[in-house]
This record gives structure tokens, C-alpha cells and sequence, in this order.
């Protein structure tokens, strides 16, 4: 289910200069080269234009990304290029666009040879374009910085990573098992508002109908399952038990890989008893779609699943949990769920362990027991508002290392440092207060108790998600 993200590279130039200097263009080729290899080289497929100087050309150039429904038009500045002759293109188009403001040259003090300015000064066309295009109301994201001796491609893959994230959300068709969790309502939200309002499609089946799916995989199958679970995973739990859980698991895998979805989610109190062959909660198989880029949220929550599909399936490394208990003392925030982690975010390779469930008459069923990787990541939450309106709420945390001597082996486990912030409280006196000014900017903002985790620092990348998706983002 993971697809690279598609950009459009558009290079802009001046018609004047092919009359003045009709081999200058030529000069550029090098340096187009070099950012197209540079995406490509990161997963990101690109498509090229040809160099566009007149309106015609460029309506071309954007009639051309899309048919090939490109997620992203990034638009490159060879030269100054009159804003006039692009705007109706990249303003009629509903494909998102970034202005990717560099150059060739990394220094331009007062030793350069004045020859050099021909090569390096895009920067006032993307000044002109930029506030045309904001007249025009046209949204757009910018990068700025030299081409290779600072972050700008990085930040401009970003970007694409966030249109194509955007483009996921907005086409997500996600299945329910079983319906949603009784009584919990920060994520209920009616399936009809989540198709007119995100573009989520939902369709519901019941236990019964996984258990149809499960009838028809074969023994070969899921003797194969369980050679590749001993490469993955540290078997630490009773053969039947994880073969039953990959019974389970190979059904529901071909309930999803039949119906195309992306995200699924599952209420664990629908696996209520053992009379059919859907005996028992199939977590191990939510978390390996996961790692295949499908969005996953437990209780029936839909609108996270299909967060953390978007985001996965553009970011890879992401991760459904929920901030389970604050450490006041450590300062961090314990996050974890019954059964379900990404085993890409797992610190060490995951032990597979029977999970003991007193929940339904169910079978106990197997999964995967580890902590979270240490390192930078970015909460996100998707969280519904006020007159049916949904936005984003994200901070970049730390996960903290483990320490050696845990007592929480047998679980899903990780701690997350909030961003902190200095402010008066009676509480805590004043100074930094992490978990306590987080929880409460969080919950203030409306953010649900199920998260999606994404690694590395993606503030930037979460902005462009939600202005391409058409979500309001609250950073904090």
C-alpha cells in the first residue's frame, strides 16, 4: 500500500533571454539535473516540464502534471519570469504548489563576477509570482536556501511528502470492524460528515464476515506467516496461540488487500466469542499493516486510522498510540495501546508474547511487545471542532530511551517529552512545565485521546498537510 509521492518540476524562465542569449538556458541543465536526481533519489517520482517562459507553455506544463495527477508542482526559478505569464496556470490549478527559491551559486559577495548575476537571480521571480499568486488567493508553500549547501531540498521533499499525505486523507477508504466503542466521543463523528467533510469513505462489516475471510486461509499460509514472524519478531508465547492469531490476521488481510482500503480500524469488544473462526482480536496483523503503510486506530476510530494512513504511507515510521499516564516526576508522558504498534518504531526487534484479554469470552491473542525507538517524532491528532469543522493539532516531542532495567517488558511501551514552556502556574510555581502545559494547551485545543506518531521533526511538513488538506493546524 506504500506509494511514492509525485511531483511536478516546473522550471521558469525569461523569453527575452533566449533572444539576448539563446544558449543561456542551456547552463541550467546541470542544475535541473541535479534537483530532479535529488528527489528521485529519495523515493519521490518526478515529472518535468519543459522550461516555461509564456502563458502557453505553462498552461501546458500544468495540463501535463495533471494527467499525471502529480501530487505537487514545484516550481523552480531559473531566471526572473514575469508573474503574469504563470499565474492563470498555477492559480487555476487545484494541485498544490511550493516555490522552491534557490540557486546555483552559494556565495554572491562583492568578488563575484557580475556574469554570475544572470545565473542566480530567480529570487525577485519568485517575489513577484508569490504575491500574485496571494492576491489571486491561490495557497502555496515556499522553501528558501541554496540548493545544496542548506536543508531547502529536504524541506521541499517535505512538502511533497505532505501533498501526497493530503491527497491520501482526502481518498481514504477505510473499513470498521464491528462498530465504534460505546460511549466514546471525542473520534465519533458520523461516516456521512467524514465523507463530505475529509473524503473518507467508510464501509462497516461485523466479526461474521471476517470469519467468512478467515475460512479460506489455507494452512500452507499461514505456516509462511509464521516463518517470516520468526525472522521479524522473538517468538516468546505457545504455537497455537500465534497461529490462531495469524488465522485471524491472513483473513483480515484479505478483507483489506479485496476491498482496497487504506485504513481500517476495530473494536476489540466485537471479537465476543469462539464460535466462529474469528476467535480472537487479530492486533499482530494490525500491526504489520501498519508497516505496510495501511492507517490503523483501535475502537472503531476511523478518523485516526485514516491519519495515520496519510501519514505513514508518505512518512513512513508512523505509528497509532495514545497518551496513556503523565510521569510528572520524569517529566515525559507514557504512551501505549492494548496490542497495536508499528514494529518499524520498535527500539529493538519485537517479542511476540501472548497478551492476556479478560475483555470477551475471545482467545487471548498474540502480540508484539516492545518499546519505541529513541529519537525526534511529531505527534499529530485529528481532532473534530466545533460546527463540524476538524483540524490538526501537533508537537514535536522526544522519545526517550528505555532504561535497561524496565519492569515493562510485557507491554507496548514508550515515553514522549512534550515541548515545554515557561509559564506561571500555582501548581508548579513558574518555569518549565512540560507534561502539565502540553496536557493542557492539548486538551484545550480539543485533541483526542488517540494520536498518531510520526518520526523525525515534521512541524513543517504537518503545516503543509493540513493547508493542502484544508485543515487548520494548531502547533504546540
Amino acid at each position: 500500500m506504500k506509494q511514492q509521492p509525485k511531483i511536478g518540476l516546473i522550471p521558469l524562465y525569461l523569453k527575452l533571454y533566449d533572444k539576448t542569449d539563446p544558449g543561456r538556458r542551456e547552463k541550467f541543465a546541470p542544475f535541473l539535473s541535479a534537483i530532479d536526481a535529488s528527489f528521485s533519489d529519495d523515493g519521490i517520482d518526478v515529472v518535468q516540464s519543459d522550461i516555461c517562459c509564456v502563458a502557453p507553455e505553462f498552461q501546458q506544463a500544468v495540463s501535463l502534471f495533471e494527467r499525471q495527477c502529480v501530487d505537487l508542482i514545484v516550481a523552480v526559478h531559473l531566471a526572473y519570469s514575469p508573474s503574469l505569464e504563470a499565474a492563470d496556470a498555477l492559480a487555476g490549478t487545484t494541485l498544490p504548489l511550493v516555490l522552491l527559491d534557490t540557486t546555483m551559486d552559494y556565495g554572491f559577495g562583492a568578488h563575484v563576477d557580475p556574469a554570475r548575476i544572470f545565473c542566480n537571480h530567480g529570487i525577485h521571480g519568485v517575489q513577484d509570482l508569490a504575491s500574485v499568486l496571494r492576491r489571486r488567493s491561490k495557497s502555496f508553500a515556499i522553501v528558501a536556501g541554496h540548493v545544496t549547501e542548506s536543508n531547502v531540498l529536504g524541506r521541499a521533499k517535505d512538502v511533497a511528502r505532505a501533498a501526497h499525505a493530503a491527497r491520501r486523507l482526502r481518498t481514504t477508504r477505510a473499513l470498521r470492524i464491528g462498530p465504534s466503542f460505546e460511549g466514546m466521543g471525542d473520534f465519533a463523528v458520523d461516516d456521512a460528515l467524514m465523507r463530505e467533510a475529509l473524503g473518507i469513505a467508510v464501509d462497516q462489516i461485523t466479526r461474521d464476515d471476517l470469519a467468512a475471510a478467515v475460512a479460506e486461509v489455507s494452512p500452507k499460509a499461514v505456516e509462511e506467516e509464521a516463518r517470516l514472524d520468526r525472522e521479524r519478531f522473538e517468538p516468546a508465547l505457545d504455537a497455537e496461540v500465534h497461529l490462531r492469531s495469524l488465522r485471524v490476521g491472513l483473513g483480515l488481510r484479505q478483507v483489506l488487500d479485496r476491498g482496497a482500503y487504506s485504513a481500517f480500524s476495530m473494536n476489540f469488544l466485537a471479537f465476543d466469542s469462539t464460535d466462529t473462526l474469528a476467535d480472537t482480536v487479530p492486533f499482530l496483523e494490525a500491526s504489520k499493516a501498519m508497516a505496510r503503510g495501511i492507517g490503523y486506530a483501535g475502537e472503531g476510530d476511523i478518523l485516526t486510522a485514516s491519519l495515520v494512513g496519510a501519514l505513514g504511507a508518505s512518512f513512513g515510521k508512523t505509528t497509532f498510540t495514545e497518551i496513556f499516564c503523565p510521569d510528572w516526576q520524569g517529566g515525559s508522558l507514557f504512551v501505549s495501546h492494548m496490542g497495536e504498534i508499528n514494529p518499524e518504531v520498535a527500539a529493538r526487534k519485537p517479542q511476540l508474547i501472548e497478551l492476556d484479554f479478560p475483555y470477551t469470552p475471545a482467545r487471548n491473542p498474540a502480540i508484539p511487545a516492545c518499546a519505541l525507538a529513541p529519537g525526534k517524532a511529531t505527534l499529530v491528532n485529528l481532532a473534530p471542532g466545533p460546527n463540524d469543522t476538524f483540524g490538526l493539532i501537533a508537537a514535536e516531542v522526544e522519545v526517550l530511551p528505555e532504561p535497561q532495567d524496565t519492569t515493562m517488558g510485557a507491554c507496548i511501551r514508550g515515553w514522549i517529552r512534550p515541548p515545554c514552556s515557561t509559564v506561571p502556574s500555582e501548581s508548579a510555581g513558574r518555569g518549565a512545565r512540560c507534561p502539565e502545559a502540553f496536557l493542557e494547551q492539548y486538551s484545550r485545543s480539543g485533541g483526542t485521546h488517540h494520536s498518531a506518531l510520526v518520526y523525525g521533526e515534521r512541524i513543517e511538513a504537518v503545516r503543509a498537510f493540513g493547508a493542502f488538506a484544508g485543515l487548520d493546524v494548531t502547533v504546540i
